[in-house]
């Protein structure tokens, strides 16, 4: 099966439920190549249940996503990367060792080492990586010496390394300050002019959503049992294009977070809580 040359992902009919418990139910979504997509809503709606599927560390109970008009792999695949809240890397080696392992690990996986001109070589695609993510400084450190935005642009460039198509962001930034935040913000917008990914990205905050994306998707339940309120899942109630100013838009920030229950934000630097 083939689909629009434009259109990078779809979900078609995608249900997702946990021992008989529904979790998400009636997606349905074509994102076209290139897009950012944030994704908010209330705590426990799916949303990162959701972005577990579309790097296939959870599989549909029912529908399918189509990657490219194909059907999503089973397992992860290189094109699609992933950076969460709490970034993982090996304790005792070096910024630059932890990138160039994973390349190792791809490129040799049964010695688990490279040698020779594919060592040079994977060196100097780590190298050039560290430049593009601001961490050349940082590349002989170990992960405890770094701040929390340089350990953040090290799980960046952990998800970059194998060059995905597709970046999957789980609230990144929640536990930076707001100004290592506003930097974050800078150099993701940047890598993804750059590198011309489709991104879908997780957060509690309603601004971020609506600076960072060119789209926004909000899940929530549009159906409630007050007998059983398990009894449903939830689904994407807003799917919003952001790219016009946001004076333009019928519904804001506040509007939005007000509409799935969430507290209000009149300051932007506040954050959504879960």
């Amino acid at each position: 099966m083939t689909g629009s040359p434009d259109i990078k992902l779809s979900v078609r009919g995608l249900e997702k439920s946990y021992d008989r418990t529904p979790i998400l139910e009636r997606v349905e979504l074509d994102v076209e190549s290139g897009s950012f997509c944030t994704i908010v809503g209330a705590s426990g709606c799916g949303k990162s249940t959701f972005l577990r599927m579309l790097l296939s560390q959870e599989l549909p109970t029912r529908g399918e996503i189509l990657l490219d008009g194909h059907a999503l792999p089973d397992e992860p695949t290189p094109d699609r990367g992933i950076v969460f809240q709490k970034y993982s890397v090996f304790s005792h080696l070096t910024v630059s060792e932890n990138l160039i392992l994973a390349s190792e690990l791809e490129r040799a996986p049964f010695a688990g080492r490279l040698f020779g001109v594919k060592r040079r070589q994977a060196r100097e695609e780590i190298s050039e990586l560290l430049q593009r993510i601001g961490l050349s400084a940082a590349a002989d450190k170990y992960p405890a010496q770094l701040s929390g935005g340089m350990q953040q642009r090290l799980a960046i460039a952990q998800a970059l390394a194998k060059k995905p198509s597709i970046l999957l962001l789980d609230e990144p930034f929640g536990a930076l300050d707001p100004g290592i935040r506003l930097d974050m913000h800078e150099l993701l917008l940047g890598l993804w002019n750059e590198l011309g990914m489709t991104i879908f990205m997780v957060t509690h905050d309603i601004h971020e959503a609506f600076k960072l994306g060119t789209r926004l998707l909000v899940f929530d339940k549009i159906r409630h049992d007050p007998q059983v309120p398990e009894a449903y899942g939830a689904t994407i109630t807003y799917d919003l294009p952001l790219a016009t100013p946001l004076t333009e838009l019928t519904q804001g920030p506040e509007q939005i977070a007000s509409a799935i229950g969430l507290p209000g934000q009149s300051d932007k630097t506040n954050t959504m809580t879960s």
